[in-house]
């Protein structure tokens, strides 16, 4: 008997019951290994975004429709207002600067023999939480050059050509010789060759008095010169101690800076020594001693890093801290997939190595840079963490980005309704970022 298949006859369809997928298993097999992940999403993606939607039409208290007044309060509020500002600023620097970085990092540590541990290194702060690294970030960027690092080394390099001073509250005391002008202090008279005389001050609180301060010296009379001292006035206790005179327990003031001044014009300048005491050649005679507004300059205390005005750009310097190991990591993969031929042609051809890298490097990673950038975009646009906790409470109004404020609408004010229409918003923000980078990547696989 001959066969359909001898006779020519395609076998009949298989029974859409016994139909298989692509990878061998029955497709009600599929769905069923599929049913508990498809649940999770419903409930832990769907279901929250579906009731945010509805929530966001209802007033405080729920049980009111509210319309679109919840949206209008998006543009209207101040606090809302300033973390959309805040926003755009994210997207616009954070995720820019992060790629440039990483671009960097990637291309110049390619050819080096310690590339790998220097990627490494950079790669490291991914392996911090957001947490940690706010926490982190909280105490680099402290006010207190002794506990913040950022303004320690501020303070650091300040000093280096502007000196802060050893006595920035230091003053005359009750009949004293100085008088002030231009906030320093001068005498009231003339000195002259062979004689003395002394500048007590106050005004210098013992634990800050500088280290090198050694016991005062009364100032002794050089027939040649003209000396004096200048010190600390004060001795603990009452009535202890000569005003004017200096006593055994009082330190000088080291360092101190006393300019002669004749006619308006500063003819010689010192220095006290450790015990304050000091000398003029005869060029001082018959001119006024000055205490310059130097000695009394105010300690330079570095950068208010998280005030209003630098407590965003201070957050998204720690946000690129994490995130240049990222974009680096991913740009390094695609810089390894780039023909080398093509690179050497160009060297081949004249090219520079800057024309190298942006003319044929660059143009090349442009699809890699592209998924670093919107990925970034999309978490910038969430970010949350690092601002809650490195912003302090005097500043975080100026910090404020839309998820913050969403956290603080939600739970603080108890505003559901408006935290439920930022909650949209932000999606309706990441939704075209989402749209171009999947059109891009199916653009990539056509390819």
């Amino acid at each position: 008997m001959t066969s359909a298949t001898e006779a020519g006859v395609p076998p009949a369809p298989a029974s859409p019951k016994s139909r298989k997928s692509v990878t061998g298993t029955r497709r009600t097999v599929a769905v069923l290994f599929l049913l508990p992940a498809l649940v999770l999403l419903g409930a832990l993606v769907v279901y929250p975004i579906g009731y945010s939607l509805v929530r966001s039409f209802y007033n405080q208290s729920g049980d009111g429709f509210a319309g679109f007044d919840n949206y209008k309060a998006l543009f209207t509020d101040d606090g809302i207002l300033t973390a959309l500002k805040n926003n755009v600023i994210w997207v616009v620097f954070a995720p820019t600067i992060s790629t440039a970085l990483g671009l960097i990092f990637a291309v110049l540590t390619e050819r080096i023999r310690w590339g790998t541990a220097f990627k490494l290194l950079v790669f490291m702060p991914m392996a911090i939480s957001m947490l940690a690294a706010g926490i982190i970030f909280r105490l680099v960027y402290d006010q207190d050059p002794d506990k913040g690092f950022a303004n320690a080394v501020w303070v650091g390099v300040h000093d280096t050509f502007a000196q802060s001073s050893s006595f920035p509250k230091a003053h005359p005391g009750r009949n004293s010789p100085l008088v002030a002008q231009g906030g320093g202090f001068v005498t009231k008279a003339t000195v002259h060759t062979g004689g003395t005389v002394t500048l007590p001050l106050v005004g210098v609180a013992p634990d800050q008095m500088p280290s090198d301060a050694k016991k005062a010296v009364a100032p002794q009379a050089d027939p040649g010169r003209i000396t004096g001292t200048t010190w600390q006035d004060f001795t603990r206790g009452k009535g202890v101690g000569t005003l004017g005179g200096v006593d055994p327990s009082e330190l000088g003031y080291p360092g101190m800076k006393i300019e002669a001044v004749k006619d308006g014009k500063v003819v010689e300048t010192v220095k006290a020594g450790d015990d304050g005491t000091f000398s003029f050649s005869e060029k001082a005679n018959g001119a006024q001693l000055r205490l310059p507004a130097s000695n009394f300059r105010e300690a330079y205390n570095g950068v208010d890093w998280l005030g209003p005005s630098l407590v965003t750009p201070s957050i998204i310097g720690s946000y690129i801290w994490m995130w240049a190991g990222f974009a680096m990591v991913l740009i390094a993969a695609g810089l390894a997939g780039i023909p080398r031929e093509l690179l050497e042609a160009a060297r081949v051809d004249g090219a520079s190595e800057w024309q190298v890298f942006r003319r044929v490097t660059v143009p090349l990673l442009a699809p890699v840079l592209a998924v670093v950038v919107v990925t970034l975009m999309i978490n910038v646009l969430k970010i949350f963490d690092l601002v809650y906790i490195i912003a302090p409470g005097s500043s975080r109004d100026d910090a404020n980005v839309l998820a913050l404020e969403l956290y603080l609408k939600g739970f603080s004010e108890d505003q559901p309704g408006i935290a439920s229409a930022i909650s949209v918003f932000l999606l309706l923000l990441v939704i075209p970022v989402m749209w171009f980078n999947i059109r891009r990547l199916r653009r990539e696989v056509r390819r």
